[in-house]
């Protein structure tokens, strides 16, 4: 829970030490005072200068830039100070040590400048989950998606369906207050249950996306699965590029869910690992294959292996899950052999197949995300309230036998729904929650 109070606060915004350049930044009613106190006259705003850092009892810290933001034009809304300093362990402790001697300053904490910045109406909640999935965004996806909410596109989406809400209650409040009055004709409010009709078909549009969105976001989750021994282990060693699982000659090597995360094509790919299927009564793979038929169950796409001395030896993919026959072991092979039949063919040893696997695995990926704005929600507290507007819109169209008092009401709440997205309303209890996600200094 953050502090209640004004206190000035500071932090190492920049990478993790050494570095070539650490930036410390400091917000707060103090940032002028300090200053001042470490570098002089503080410079013109949003212009960096070059000045001698020192303690306040005159010890020469560093030479570097100072750049000062005055309120409300920075980041948090408050007076801003950066301080651009060369990135030595030593000399940024003795700067942080420096800052806390102040008086009412002390060190952030995790999210708190954004936090800042959301409460002096900076930024709203889907911009600052927007900036958190930017700095961790490991994939070109991942980096349009965080781009396009962070930068206010989704947001400016969800404030447009919350303004049609708010229009179609004036007109229905309009018809309540003046109906006896010759300048409002009655009935005014049928006209908007056709738009609102239009209406929930958007916002179910939206809330389909919303598993793309987490896809993009979290990442394609591929389930390698087959019976012990194809190779599942072996594949997914080469397609890591590293040793990730064990691998022996040894049935049951595996008992846990292992995992890896790739790079495809500008989309996450979660590869996992599982135990081997087969009917056993020794309770450690037992649990391992329990696992393992759970993960199946949660993958967006199945790599069924088998390997070439026994072609045919797939296992059973439940009904509606995509996935891939993969061949492995193909270095087995000799000239002389039929080719079997699967959808690919590969050897982890050779590095034979890997690619065509890769291909094919993106193929589902674009197939399953298709082409449109990236406009679209990724968290699952978003999926909620869009769910909770649908509803409360649908009751409002269906309540013909209700008072337009009552429907009114239904779309009020609708609104409500829509504004706990972006943060305008009641979402004090969740505040906690998404600025933990941040690193301190941001």
């Amino acid at each position: 829970m953050f502090r209640q109070n004004r206190e000035t606060i500071f932090a190492l915004s920049s990478g993790a030490l050494p570095s070539g350049v650490a930036i410390v930044r400091v917000s707060g009613a103090q940032a002028p005072i300090i200053g001042e106190e470490l570098a002089g006259p503080l410079p013109a705003p949003r212009q960096a200068a070059l000045r001698p850092i020192r303690s306040r009892n005159g010890l020469l810290l560093d030479q570097g830039l100072i750049l000062w933001f005055p309120a409300p034009r920075s980041f948090t809304g408050e007076d801003c100070l950066e301080l651009h300093l060369h990135g030595g362990r030593a000399l940024v402790r003795a700067v942080l040590e420096e800052l806390a001697s102040f008086d009412h300053c002390r060190m952030a904490e995790a999210g708190e400048f954004s936090r800042r910045a959301f409460e002096h109406g900076k930024l709203d909640l889907v911009e600052i989950e927007g900036l958190s999935d930017l700095l961790a965004a490991d994939t070109e996806m991942q980096r349009r998606l965080a781009v396009e909410q962070s930068s206010g596109h989704l947001s400016a989406v969800y404030e447009g369906w919350r303004a049609k809400l708010v229009e179609a209650r004036a007109l229905i409040e309009a018809e309540l207050d003046f109906s006896d009055e010759g300048d409002i004709p009655g009935s005014v409010s049928e006209r908007i249950w056709q738009d609102m009709r239009d209406f929930v078909g958007q916002l179910e549009k939206a809330l389909a996306h919303l598993k793309t969105g987490e896809i993009i976001r979290d990442g394609f989750k591929v389930v390698i699965a087959g019976r012990p021994n194809a190779g599942k282990s072996s594949l997914l060693n080469a397609l890591a590029g590293r040793d990730v699982a064990i691998v022996t000659e040894y049935e049951g090597t595996t008992r846990d869910i292992l995992h890896c995360e790739l790079d495809i094509g500008g989309y996450a790919v979660n590869f996992y690992d599982t135990a081997g299927l087969r009917d056993t009564a020794e309770p450690v793979e037992l649990e391992g294959i329990r696992r393992a038929l759970a993960k199946v169950e949660e993958a967006d796409l199945v790599l069924a292996l088998s390997d070439v001395t026994n072609p045919t030896n797939y296992i059973d993919i439940p009904p509606g899950l995509s996935s891939i026959r993969v061949l492995t072991k193909s270095d087995l092979l000799i000239d002389s052999d039929t080719k079997p039949n699967a959808d690919v063919l590969l050897s982890s040893t050779t590095g034979y197949g890997i690619a065509d696997l890769k291909r094919m695995v993106l193929a589902f990926v674009e197939e399953r995300v298709g082409t449109f704005s990236l406009a679209i929600p990724s968290r699952l507290r978003h999926g909620q309230q869009l769910l909770e507007a649908i509803e409360e819109v649908q009751l409002a169209i269906d309540g013909g036998h209700l008072g337009l008092e009552v429907r009114a009401e239904h779309l009020r709440l609708a609104s409500d729904a829509l504004g706990r997205i972006t943060g305008r309303i009641d979402v004090e209890m969740l505040l906690g929650k998404i600025f933990s996600e941040f690193c301190v200094g941001k």
